[in-house]
């Protein structure tokens, strides 16, 4: 890696072509169901481990913004689960022990899964109704075989990879932008307003 690659500018560069050769290798289809899975849901439920749930709460975030019925899945004030929700993973590896878990209820309720992840052979893939997949650009899933919950434990955050983008920073990233691109594309579906967005921002900080 040359010297100007290593800059922080050249690491956003980096990071930018990495987004976008992405978006182009994106399954139009599969991003196609996953709006239209928003779109038909009675309630939204978001779930994710580490950083990948922050994504999650984030884009339950922008959902709420938007007027739609948004919940964190163990947040003490979320309701229960019914089959006419849908769920929506983010999860890199697809294999996440808690994360799993979560799936196997909100299937066997009934409701509908969609996963956004970068490995669509995964446990959770193979429950869910509709997988996005993001793509292991930098390899870290296919490489990285511990299950999440004993690398947080154990602290094994050693990047396996080179400084661009260590652990699983690419794909998270890869996942905002996507759930960002989605509420984009639920604005210009629904004609939504920025005004009645702005009325339900938080007011009680």
């Amino acid at each position: 890696m040359d010297e100007e690659n290593t800059t922080v500018f050249g690491f956003m560069l980096r990071m930018a072509e990495s987004i976008a050769s992405t978006a182009r290798s994106l399954r139009e289809e599969d991003a196609a169901a996953f709006l239209a899975h928003m779109l038909s849901a009675k309630r939204i439920y978001v779930a994710g481990a580490g950083r990948s749930g922050f994504v999650a709460k984030a884009f339950a975030m922008r959902l709420m913004h938007l007027g739609f019925d948004a919940y964190v899945v163990g947040e003490t004030v979320t309701p229960s689960f019914s089959r006419e929700d849908t769920l929506v993973v983010f999860s890199g590896s697809g294999e996440t022990t808690s994360v799993v878990d979560i799936c196997e209820i909100a299937r066997d309720i009934g409701g509908k899964i969609c996963l956004v992840t970068a490995t669509p052979s995964s446990k959770i893939a193979r429950m869910a109704d509709c997988v996005v997949a993001m793509g292991d650009l930098t390899g870290y899933y296919s490489k990285e075989k511990t299950p999440f919950e004993v690398r947080q434990i154990t602290g094994q955050y050693r990047s396996v990879t080179a400084a661009f983008a260590p652990l699983g920073t690419l794909f998270e990233t890869q996942a905002i932008v996507f759930s960002d691109a989605i509420i984009s594309a639920i604005m210009e579906a629904r004609k939504s307003d920025i005004a009645d967005m702005k009325g339900r921002l938080s007011n009680v900080i």
